[in-house]
């Protein structure tokens, strides 16, 4: 998968479910600032100091206007090096924001999303200190998010779609694989509408890493006691029906105009070169299985004086 595909992922799954990254990021916010009255995505990348500098990954800025107050939590994906990460740019992004945004308090939060194992002693920066004779010049800090350091089955129960479709990308162990995807399933099943579930079933599918080898597998080890997980099999089991039928599809469908062009060409050396000329190209034509060649083909022969003109351009070509 592209950088670019993945973070089309994240960004739809933030723009889909603000208010659930809030509740699972920020739970006492509705405590301290009361019910939520309007939600904004505000501008999608931090403005640049120098147009060379490189820009964050993911971000994705979303207002919350409260009865009493405004928060902007400021998400950003990292799946990068560790090693980078950027916390000087995020203190200056985070600054940025709050001129742009006075009135609300802006939370600076980073995802950091990769499934790799972390060397303890080489841990990103969490936070900037300034201090000097008793007094504090500089703190800063962010909301630090390392879903593989979340175990999967600690999560099972929480009612968020949104946790429940990252599911894949918290920590389990490699036995426990079937049940967090089928808790990943079951619970978006039963939280959202079939929109939403059909469409996130697929980031779940990619984020899981389920081959096609083990598909079949897989769906025998989700077990079908319940009436629920019945019926979420069955949208599997339909699922990857369908995906292998449409596969199977394009592959006759190839497969068919493939023979079509071979027939084509088959009648056109007959026609122009008799029996003996098809015969000498007959041979040389069986193994070309690209569209373009074939059709290159069916333009030279049908302007060729001789079968040996045919064959030139094969060699010259390298067709076969």
């Amino acid at each position: 998968m592209t950088q670019e595909s993945h973070d089309h992922n994240f960004k739809n799954l933030l723009a889909d479910f603000p208010k659930e990254a809030l509740d699972w990021i920020l739970p006492e916010a509705a405590e301290k600032f009361g019910a939520v009255l309007k939600i904004e995505f505000v501008r999608q990348e931090p403005k640049k100091r120098r147009l060379s500098d490189a820009h964050l990954a993911l971000d994705m800025p979303i207002l919350f206007s409260f009865e009493k107050g405004q928060i902007l939590l400021w998400l950003i994906e990292f799946q990068e090096d560790k090693n980078r990460f950027p916390i000087h740019r995020l203190l200056r992004y985070t600054a940025d924001e709050t001129e742009a945004y006075p009135e609300a308090t802006v939370i600076p939060t980073v995802l950091f999303t990769d499934r790799k194992k972390w060397n303890k002693k080489r841990d990103v920066a969490r936070n900037l200190n300034i201090e000097f004779g008793g007094r504090t010049f500089l703190h800063f800090e962010y909301v630090f998010v390392k879903l593989s350091d979340m175990n999967a089955e600690d999560y099972y129960h929480y009612e968020n779609p949104l946790i429940k479709i990252l599911l894949p990308k918290m920590n389990y162990a490699p036995e426990e694989r079937a049940e967090v995807i089928r808790q990943a399933l079951l619970g978006l099943h039963r939280l959202v509408k079939p929109m939403l579930f059909d469409k996130y079933a697929d980031f779940i599918d990619v984020y899981a890493g389920i081959r096609e080898e083990e598909r079949d597998r897989l769906c025998q080890e989700i077990n079908d006691k319940k009436e629920e997980t019945a019926m979420l099999m069955q949208y599997f089991r339909d699922k990857f029906s369908q995906e292998g039928m449409q596969k199977g599809m394009q592959e006759g469908m190839q497969e068919g105009m493939q023979k079509g062009m071979h027939q084509s060409l088959i009648l056109l050396f007959k026609a122009k070169f008799g029996t003996k000329g098809l015969k000498s190209l007959q041979s040389r034509i069986k193994n070309i299985a690209d569209a373009d060649k074939l059709n290159a083909l069916i333009r030279v022969a049908a302007t060729a004086a001789s079968p040996q003109e045919v064959l030139n351009f094969i060699e010259a070509e390298k067709l076969v």
